[in-house]
């Protein structure tokens, strides 16, 4: 039976224009057919950062400057980032297949995530989304349509929003279904679009969910072998940034628990990509985690370098 992988691609991965996506999404896709070729199911789940919030900025200032231009609520500008973002990737992949010839399908699922009307993340909102705004735009903003805004390092005002726990993927069964019959699924896109449960049914919201942690969910629903998230360094480090600084092979729960502990993890950076390998492998104790970069995921999966993660 072929070994089931959920990849976590960071969205600053991809670069800040649809030019520089275009061209590094075919990293990405070489590292895909890599471990296609070795045999393994992947899914990949990706970042959208940068992306949401070019498109989230466009059609503020659009809206700003033309009155027949309505608003855009966050979560449309999130499906947006999930179909440009899946577009590009599905598209390098497939043309990396093809040229190997292996004769695999990718496809890119807009994805939805459930959260919880009364997470606690909603009355905290942290996550800074779009531009920079004057104090008096944003208080501006603030009365008319209830944002809330946050002072960013004297750079001027941010949206902020919040960021509450995945809960369940709405459409996982689809994705259990295409990934069973061999093909690549793009999915939980920018951790998803977050939506409440109404009577109504679900409904989307202004949040952002961390897509580590819908990747982490995703990995365990899907009874993955292994999650891979990957970013910017080759492995963990603790002391980082100081002569101290130590780079980790492997973490057991409990050590990276001591670790988060003794607060070797930046909140903002690697402390939820540890968080997320750490709810994985608590959900499925034959599973493992890895952190690493996307140059050196092929190896880390095989066991030969990143940081891997297990019970």
């Amino acid at each position: 039976m072929a070994k089931r992988l959920v990849l976590a691609l960071g969205g600053n991965a991809l670069g800040n224009t649809p030019q520089e996506q275009l061209e590094l999404v075919k990293n990405t896709a070489k590292t895909v057919a890599d471990l296609m070729q070795d045999g393994y199911e992947v899914a990949v789940g990706h970042g959208n950062g940068p992306q949401v919030g070019m498109i989230n900025l466009a059609m503020d200032l659009a809206s700003v400057h033309d009155s027949k231009m309505p608003y855009m609520p966050f979560p449309e500008c999130g499906a947006m980032s999930q179909g440009y973002i899946g577009y590009h990737l599905q598209q390098a992949i497939r043309q990396e297949m093809r040229q190997r010839g292996v004769p695999k399908e990718v496809v890119s699922l807009i994805t939805q995530v459930v959260v919880e009307r009364d997470d606690p993340a909603f009355a905290h909102p942290v996550k800074p989304i779009g531009r920079f705004y004057s104090k008096e735009d944003a208080q501006r903003q603030s009365e008319e349509k209830g944002f809330v805004f946050m002072e960013d390092a004297g750079r001027g005002y941010r949206r902020v929003v919040a960021s509450p726990a995945p809960k369940e993927i709405v459409e996982l069964s689809v994705i259990r279904q295409l990934v069973d019959l061999g093909n690549i699924v793009i999915t939980v896109g920018g951790g998803g679009i977050p939506v409440i449960e109404t009577e109504q049914g679900y409904q989307g919201v202004d949040a952002v969910i961390d897509k580590d942690k819908s990747s982490a969910k995703l990995a365990q629903d899907l009874k993955a072998d292994m999650l891979v998230i990957l970013t910017a360094v080759e492995k963990v480090c603790i002391h980082f940034n100081t002569p101290q600084q130590q780079a980790l092979s492997s973490m057991t729960v409990s050590e990276a628990e001591r670790y988060i502990g003794e607060g070797h993890f930046a909140p903002g950076s690697m402390l939820p990509k540890v968080e997320a390998c750490l709810s994985f492998v608590r959900s499925n104790p034959q599973g493992k985690a890895v952190i690493t970069s996307l140059a050196m995921a092929k190896e880390a999966i095989a066991g030969k370098t990143g940081t891997i993660i297990t019970n």
